[in-house]
């Protein structure tokens, strides 16, 4: 079957249609990584966009159970240049065809996706809507320009209702913005004892939970469209230590004042050269994201730039100058991509250990003793 898909700037590309026979739109973006692809198909980041694969041949080792980085793909449609239907690889379990088709995703292969990322490239991510419909070229434009571009995918994404996983060491609120998998997974592998919660959880609900340490997820979209969360941030800065990744740092930035704005193209893929400050070390990271944190806007910050990107200098992670807290754009939980930055974990708990040290909490005996002698003079008064 033939499937279409067209760029707001009337680009037109037809080729075989693979998945759901469906119409959708989103903002189209391009991946570069080589392999990957379930990853990049069920990381909540991709909410709302129709995701190219620059690389050529998709589909080659199927889907399995275990690679998975959320419950399902939230992404609008799949572009590749070649789709492979039959995959060979003893993990296996389905195809690409069969995953799409499950979760009504549309696909879209025998293009040229050189020609599509050049595009991107040189305008910009724009809007798309991919078919398998026989709408005239002129229909489809104009319902492209009636969809608005989704303001509320960290709404659709993030986990509804509060859980843990439990550990017998350092309790870590996760807020989940469209949290991946892999971040729970390097906490968990920590042996913490993690609390996952909604996106719009306050910051008293958080206090609550006792924690040792906030971690701040990846998610999709503009972080001005969450801008809630960046008011909880703030008020936890200083209360407890604070990791932020992607999504999670942009907030971290807003909330302590910085300002953010919208890439070009956006960095997505796993072989960005990230550059540490520091140390002057070169790190290889896996990066999807289509804002970041604007550099004039540190000054006047308690906010310090620890880490740029070597490609576009772009800001690639950051540390507050008073309180324990810290933040990178990239995915140390690397999911798809090379485990360099997994590390910055480790720094985490670390930081969280420095502060329980630095700040000893009362023995809970000694708490309730003090609420009971203030219960019983205000009785006696």
């Amino acid at each position: 079957m033939q499937a279409r898909l067209l760029l707001e700037d009337g680009t037109l590309f037809t080729g075989q249609s693979f998945g759901a026979e469906a119409e959708s739109a989103g903002e189209v973006v391009f991946n570069t990584g080589i392999t990957g692809y379930q990853e990049v198909l069920s990381d909540p980041s991709y909410c709302g966009q129709i995701v190219t694969m620059t690389y050529p041949l998709i589909g080659n080792y199927g889907i399995n159970r275990d690679d998975f980085e959320a419950v399902r793909p939230y992404i609008h449609g799949f572009v590749v240049r070649r789709h492979e239907p039959v995959p060979s690889n003893w993990r296996a379990q389905y195809s690409l065809d069969h995953l799409l088709k499950e979760y009504g995703i549309p696909g879209i292969s025998d293009i040229d996706t050189r020609m599509l990322t050049r595009i991107l490239r040189h305008h910009g991510t724009m809007k798309g809507i991919l078919t398998t419909g026989s709408e005239s070229e002129a229909e489809l434009l104009e319902r492209l320009k009636a969809v608005p571009l989704m303001t509320d995918q960290v709404a659709r994404t993030s986990t509804k209702h509060v859980f843990s996983s439990p550990g017998d060491k350092e309790r870590i609120v996760l807020m989940d913005f469209g949290a991946k998998s892999g971040i729970l997974r390097e906490l968990t592998k920590r042996g913490c004892d993690v609390v996952v919660v909604p996106h719009d959880t306050t910051a008293e609900q958080i206090r609550r939970l006792n924690p040792d340490g906030v971690q701040l997820s990846n998610g999709p979209g503009d972080p001005k469209d969450v801008m809630h969360a960046a008011e909880t941030i703030k008020e936890l800065l200083g209360e407890y230590p604070i990791f932020g990744i992607c999504l999670g740092h942009q907030l971290f930035a807003l909330a302590c004042g910085a300002d953010t704005d919208k890439l070009k193209f956006g960095h997505r893929g796993g072989n960005h050269p990230v550059k540490e400050l520091a140390s002057g070390r070169c790190f290889i990271t896996s990066q999807n994201h289509g804002y970041t944190v604007l550099e004039e806007t540190i000054a006047g910050t308690d906010l310090s730039v620890t880490h740029i990107n070597n490609n576009d200098r772009t800001i690639e992670g950051l540390k507050h100058n008073v309180h324990p807290a810290f933040t990178v754009q990239y995915h140390p939980e690397a999911a798809p991509g090379p485990f360099d930055s997994s590390y910055l974990f480790d720094q985490f708990i670390e930081m969280i250990r420095e502060h329980k040290r630095n700040n000893p909490k009362k023995p809970r005996q000694a708490e309730l003793s003090e609420t009971l002698k203030g219960e019983l003079q205000y009785a006696q008064k």
